[in-house]
């Protein structure tokens, strides 16, 4: 299934590559409008793989109180938060390019503010499920943006040739394409994530001490996870 979406990605992106170079020469700009909407399934596809922050959110949302839709405003705030952060860094790639990126496609300094953030939120949460404390409001969007840090190695890519190309406008065009498919599939661990989670409370809520253990325990358990994997990858760092 990898290999599948490896694939499809290369494909994509090599015909992209072919539409950049034809406006690079002049091409027309009408072609390359009624190639943008790939740029959905590309960002879908790339989301599927591996990263791209979905285990910290299905966590997260395992562990909150947080409905569907308040579920969908945190998988979109990180899916618009981790392109966006690509296509800044590669903007302002030469001033930055010594500062924060350490290889092509990754940016080491921003990776570890995301863990670290993220490991913080795991903490909070755990402290929260032993005083069974309140949710903040936008508390998710907090998670989402810090979750979102990360940048999007493809968005580099296709803004980096963009750039190269002399067409940069078509780099953000598809970046914002991008956005789009990596949200629809975020946005669906999201509400499975969520549904998991009511289905589970749903099932004890007869029985309100029990069901209060279990939401604690639920939280406590998400807090660790996140905390437990920010130490993990910043020691592999």
């Amino acid at each position: 299934m990898f290999q599948i979406l490896v694939e499809f990605q290369r494909t994509i992106y090599l015909a992209l590559a072919e539409q950049i170079k034809l406006l690079s020469a002049g091409g027309d700009w009408l072609g390359f409008m009624a190639f943008l909407p790939m740029g959905v399934l590309f960002g879908a596809a790339h989301a599927l793989t591996p990263g791209h922050s979905k285990a910290v959110l299905a966590t997260y949302l395992a562990g909150s109180d947080a409905k569907v839709s308040r579920g969908l405003l945190v998988s979109t705030t990180l899916s618009v938060t981790h392109v966006t952060i690509a296509v800044v860094i590669a903007v302002l790639s030469l001033p930055l390019v010594s500062i924060a990126l350490g290889s092509v496609g990754r940016a080491p300094l921003l990776e570890d503010v995301s863990r670290g953030l993220l490991g913080l939120i795991g903490l909070w949460m755990i402290g929260r499920a032993l005083r069974h404390g309140h949710h903040h409001k936008h508390e998710g969007e907090a998670v989402g943006i810090m979750a979102g840090l990360i940048p999007c190695p493809l968005t580099l890519f296709v803004m980096t040739f963009a750039i190269s190309s002399g067409v940069p406008v078509a780099g953000i065009l598809f970046a914002l394409t991008m956005m789009a498919g990596v949200a629809l599939t975020l946005s669906t661990v999201a509400v499975l994530s969520i549904l998991f989670r009511e289905r589970l409370v749903h099932f004890f809520e007869s029985r309100p001490r029990l069901f209060d253990a279990i939401s604690r325990s639920i939280e406590g358990v998400a807090g660790l996870v996140l905390a437990g994997v920010a130490l993990w990858q910043i020691a592999l760092a």
